[in-house]
């Protein structure tokens, strides 16, 4: 899978990388954090320019969302009967929708991190008609935060992407849960915080 990446990227450039990227909604098979990932690690060798390989990676992934929000949102409807008749669809897609009752919009920064689904979740949220706005708001934020943690990992671990790349896009759960468990302590501190500001107010002078 590694070297097909680098003879696409040889072939056509920084173009591969965002073309590698949507061809991953058909099943291309390479990891979206391998392609990432091997992006910063060119970089970081000089092969390619830091800015414009970041570009196509972030732009890549913010296409391939968009393009199964859209799906969802103008097929659904169409779709959604093909799909009950599908097991393995049918499973990932009730894992998505599962996702996102129990994390609104955010549901689709955590699909990220989950091979499959971070193509399915954009498709049920557009499915079950989140306003485009909205999406976006999501979307695309958490497009950049997850292309930048692995564009910066490639940096780091050079040509020993292939061998990473296999483990983190094995143990993608343990991302999600440590992504979670940093969202709560987060949360958790602020309102600690704010409990802390508002005794402050009501104490008297």
């Amino acid at each position: 899978m590694y070297d097909l990446l680098l003879t696409i990227i040889e072939e056509i450039g920084y173009f591969a990388l965002f073309l590698v990227l949507c061809l991953g909604l058909i099943g291309l098979p390479i990891p979206n954090e391998a392609v990432v990932m091997t992006g910063g690690a060119l970089s970081e060798a000089d092969v390619l320019a830091p800015v414009p390989a970041f570009m196509m990676t972030c732009l890549g992934i913010c296409s391939a969302l968009t393009f199964s929000y859209s799906i969802g949102r103008f097929a659904g409807n169409k779709l959604s009967n093909w799909f009950s008749n599908q097991k393995n669809i049918k499973r990932f897609i009730t894992k998505s929708e599962m996702l996102s009752e129990r994390y609104g919009g955010y549901a689709i920064s955590v699909s990220l991190c989950l091979p499959f689904l971070r193509h399915v979740t954009p498709y049920v949220m557009g499915m079950n008609r989140m306003p485009v706005r909205r999406f976006m708001l999501f979307a695309y934020p958490s497009a950049f935060v997850w292309t930048s943690t692995y564009f910066m990992i490639g940096t780091v671990v050079g040509d020993q992407v292939q061998d990473l790349s296999g483990h983190i896009y094995k143990y993608g759960m343990w991302i999600v849960y440590a992504i979670i468990a940093v969202g709560i302590l987060y949360g958790a501190y602020r309102f600690v915080k704010s409990k802390d500001r508002n005794h402050e107010m009501d104490e008297p002078m």
